[in-house]
């Protein structure tokens, strides 16, 4: 019985797939996303950052698996030391801390945009629009229960400044002022992935056309 072949993303209709390129491209999707998290506005608790840009850009480009690698990768990396987080910060401190949650659902987003990226929901702009709003989605979804359950073990002492309760707290800090950088970012994912579809498609018919021509 023969094996499936793997669904076609971006960086495979640029580059031929191998092992050291996948490699390649995974160093390079922890590089891009480390980047990202130094744009930065500070905020209490959560940072807005530039961190779930890249996480959108990356499931795209390189599909479900190297994707949540990638994320996984960047996320060990972080908890071990490299200053790869917003603010270039580290530590298991970070991963376990209020913000936590939301590294740690890059795995996830990553995955699940991916995944609608390898059944061509990144070609139009549309469709792209969806995906990564999708994406977001996921993000909230996990990180701000994490932002709840660490408010609810901090106590009064750590939210009571802000909100009544620590579910009030986690939507005011994790989830309201996120929303129009949520979607702000997954317009320019919208905008940029089919914008490199269309360039990657010229750049492999052109190497199409010279191959026949040989």
């Amino acid at each position: 019985m023969s094996t499936p072949s793997p669904r076609l993303v971006l960086a495979d209709r640029v580059i031929r797939r191998s092992l050291g390129m996948d490699v390649l491209l995974v160093a390079g999707a922890v590089l891009l996303t480390a980047l990202l998290a130094q744009a930065s506005i500070p905020l209490p608790f959560v940072p807005i950052t530039g961190q779930t840009l890249a996480v959108l850009l990356v499931g795209a480009s390189l599909g479900a698996a190297r994707g949540a690698i990638a994320m996984i990768l960047y996320a060990v990396l972080g908890a071990a030391g490299a200053p790869v987080f917003s603010g270039f910060s580290s530590g298991v401190h970070v991963l376990t801390g209020t913000s936590g949650g939301f590294i740690i659902s890059y795995v996830a987003s990553a995955a699940f945009v991916g995944w609608l990226s390898e059944h061509e929901w990144d070609r139009r702009r549309l469709r792209a629009l969806l995906t990564f709003l999708a994406g977001t989605i996921v993000t909230f979804a996990i990180g701000v229960p994490w932002l709840y359950a660490s408010f609810s073990a901090l106590g009064p002492s750590a939210w009571g400044d802000i909100a009544d309760t620590p579910f009030q707290a986690a939507l005011m800090t994790g989830l309201v002022p996120f929303i129009p950088g949520g979607i702000v970012k997954a317009g320019i994912a919208a905008l940029l992935i089919p914008l490199c579809w269309r360039g990657a498609d010229a750049i492999a018919e052109r190497r199409e056309r010279r191959l026949a021509a040989v």
